[in-house]
């Protein structure tokens, strides 16, 4: 395994479980500490938060870790300049919804910028080849940090936007820590004129898809809420709360073998990039179907940790799993595809996924509540995986599973 996803890999992926648990954790607490009314505004709030926040980086940290990580082939000068160049557009537009939504979240959403300005700093130390930052600060400090903080306000009977302030508030030393963590690396150097032109020449056109993936991720407890009321939006998060699994599994292995697949297919190496796609779709199946298949089977008790009353979610549990399984038996597909090259036709079947789950939210969630939102979650997911899926057979003869699959288990099990 540690052939394939490597020290960085599993460092990530070691995180990825522990952020996953404490999610889980707080949305156990919360459930359990307040009525379902109260619970779902509450995760309505922080859903449109983390929304807004992911549209508001403007994929800016990605830009970053492009230029940092090339700089440090020439020279360090201008680092400092790409950095303020990064994070004074996000800070602004973060700064601007916070205005926007004051009126309804109340002052937890000035937190806004905060929580836009330590993800863009913690991509800059990922630009240097740092993890530790990113795994001690994004995947165990913050979310053990809401956990504690979440749980001494509901033992203290706070709610409303005071909850939702225990919440936010975390980020507050994670950004701190994140940019005391770059002190030392980054030179004060002048401003370089171009140095922003060049950076939002590369970062713009991702800008764009990486507000449309913040909006998938969470929309649909947004329209839920809207549609269905906050209690119906409650049992969906409590159901659904396993999701993450599967992404942060996905992110954890995708982090080990992206450079390798883009090199591989940028050399037109097509046979190391099918055994590079298929080992690590394997491990991706491995390490999630058994989670899926237990929380499937096991799901009218494990949902009765939220409370009594959202064993009924069972049914949606089951979607959950099935689809799951499904967008992990097609690997890290869309990654692959970008790493060929095609970032416009994965922009397009991002939209395609959006507009699918928004349609199906809009025409079953008013009559099936929970259960209709996670069916239009589950459409989007399909069409956002199997779309990919038949570019890559298309274009390159790229399968998930084949011939390389059982002997990089094989090697990698020697390892």
């Amino acid at each position: 395994m540690a052939a394939v996803i490597g020290r960085k890999g599993l460092a990530g992926l070691g995180g990825a479980a522990l952020g996953a648990l404490a999610q889980f954790v707080l949305v156990v607490v919360v459930t359990r500490a307040f009525p379902a009314a109260e619970a779902g505004a509450f995760f309505t709030a922080t859903a449109l938060v983390l929304m807004v926040a992911g549209i508001a980086k403007l994929d800016a940290g990605n830009g970053l870790i492009y230029f940092i990580a090339r700089a440090k082939t020439y020279s360090y000068l201008g680092i400092s300049g790409y950095i303020r160049a990064a994070l004074v557009p996000c800070a602004l537009v973060a700064a601007g919804a916070a205005i926007l939504l004051y009126p309804r979240l109340g002052p937890p959403v000035l937190l806004l910028p905060v929580m836009v300005v330590a993800d863009v700093l913690l991509a800059a130390t990922r630009g240097f080849g740092l993890m530790r930052p990113t795994v001690l600060l994004d995947g165990v400090a913050l979310p053990v940090g809401q956990v504690l903080l979440v749980g001494a306000a509901a033992l203290a009977g706070v709610s409303g936007w005071g909850l939702t302030m225990a919440w936010a508030a975390p980020y507050l030393p994670v950004v701190v820590l994140a940019a005391a963590g770059l002190r030392g690396r980054v030179p004060r150097t002048p401003y370089l004129p171009g140095t922003g032109r060049d950076l939002w020449r590369y970062t713009a056109p991702r800008s764009l898809a990486g507000a449309i993936q913040a909006v998938f991720q969470r929309v649909d407890i947004v329209i839920v809420a809207a549609l269905a009321g906050p209690a119906q939006a409650a049992v969906y998060t409590a159901a659904t709360r396993f999701k993450v699994v599967g992404q942060l599994a996905n992110q954890g292995l995708a982090q080990s073998v992206q450079a390798g697949l883009v090199r591989a297919l940028a050399d037109g190496e097509r046979e190391r990039a099918r055994e590079l796609y298929q080992a690590a779709t394997a491990w991706l199946v491995l390490l999630t179907w058994p989670v899926w298949l237990a929380y499937a089977v096991l799901a009218p008790w494990v949902l009765r940790l939220f409370g009594p009353s959202y064993a009924v979610a069972a049914p949606v549990a089951l979607v959950l799993a099935g689809t799951m399984m499904v967008a992990t038996a097609c690997g890290m597909v869309d990654m692959v595809l970008t790493a060929a090259g095609h970032t416009g036709v994965s922009l397009a079947n991002l939209l395609a996924a959006v507009g699918c789950t928004v349609l199906l939210d809009l025409a079953l969630i008013p009559a099936h509540g929970a259960l209709g939102a996670v069916a239009g979650w589950s459409g989007g997911v399909i069409v956002k995986n199997l779309l990919p899926l038949w570019q890559l057979h298309r274009r390159y003869g790229l399968h998930p599973f084949g011939r390389h699959t059982l002997a990089a288990l094989r090697r990698t099990a020697v390892a």
